[in-house]
Formats: structure tokens, C-alpha cells, sequence
């Protein structure tokens, strides 16, 4: 684990844009608990996290449809809130980075570290953008 403090700016990249942090296992089973859609983030201290993941999400929440809410995680630093989080993941295997999406706590999409790290920040966030107006729009009643 390294020192908190290392850990600051990279926490608040994702918390400055809007993404609650859960630091506990209760704090994910309460999120995911809540109806609707959820981002999850699994942030780390890696490379690609900072240069892709991190900026590609900043950028994908700009988009017009966004998650009901969105979480983040860290991996290596909450490991009980991280390991809760990749519960929810349904048999895939643990990456870090990662970024999903659940409705009414159902993992319906999934990016993990071999797309991240082989994209660039824009790039993710079109996928994202993409994945956002495909499963967190409203549905009309």
C-alpha cells in the first residue's frame, strides 16, 4: 500500500468530477443497493489509470446521458471496497484499472485494463459516452 498522501490527487480527479468514493464493502453494497444505473470505478495508482482511464471518464461524464450515480474504488489502497466491487463483476477477472456499469446492482458492461491501456483518453470516453446512452437512458413511461 503506499502512503496516503501519494494518494490525494488521485483520488480527486474522480471525486472534483462528481464520483462519490465508497471506502468500504457497506459503502458499495449501498450504492449498488440503490435503484437505477452505477458507474463503478476501479482507480489505481497505475499509468494507465492516470494517462487514459482517469481523463477518459472526466471526459465521458460530460456526455448529455450519464449513470444514475457513479462510484469510484481503489485498487491496492481499498481493498475491502474493492474486492466488494469486483464482486458485482460476475466471474471476470480483477483489473486494474476498470470501469462498469450495473443497473439495480446487475454488472451490464464492463471495461477492463486491456482496452484502457490500449486506448487513449478520447477514445474511452466514446465508449463510454456510448455505453451511457445505450444502458443509463431513461426509459419513457
Amino acid at each position: 500500500m503506499y502512503p496516503e498522501i501519494m494518494l490525494i490527487p488521485m483520488r480527486e480527479e474522480l471525486t472534483r468530477a462528481g464520483i462519490a468514493e465508497a471506502r468500504t464493502a457497506q459503502a458499495v453494497d449501498e450504492a449498488l443497493a440503490r435503484p437505477g444505473t452505477t458507474m463503478v470505478v476501479v482507480n489505481s495508482i497505475c499509468g494507465c489509470a492516470a494517462g487514459k482511464m482517469r481523463p477518459g471518464v472526466r471526459l465521458a461524464l460530460r456526455n448529455a446521458v450519464t449513470p444514475d450515480q457513479s462510484i469510484t474504488v481503489f485498487a491496492g489502497q481499498d481493498r475491502e471496497a474493492t474486492e466488494r466491487a469486483r464482486s458485482y463483476f460476475e466471474g471476470n477477472p480483477p483489473t486494474s484499472p476498470a470501469i462498469a456499469i450495473l443497473r439495480d446492482g446487475k454488472l451490464v458492461y464492463l471495461m477492463q485494463r486491456f482496452i484502457i491501456e490500449n486506448a487513449t483518453p478520447q477514445q474511452i470516453a466514446d465508449e463510454l459516452s456510448r455505453a451511457f446512452n445505450e444502458l443509463c437512458a431513461k426509459q419513457a413511461v
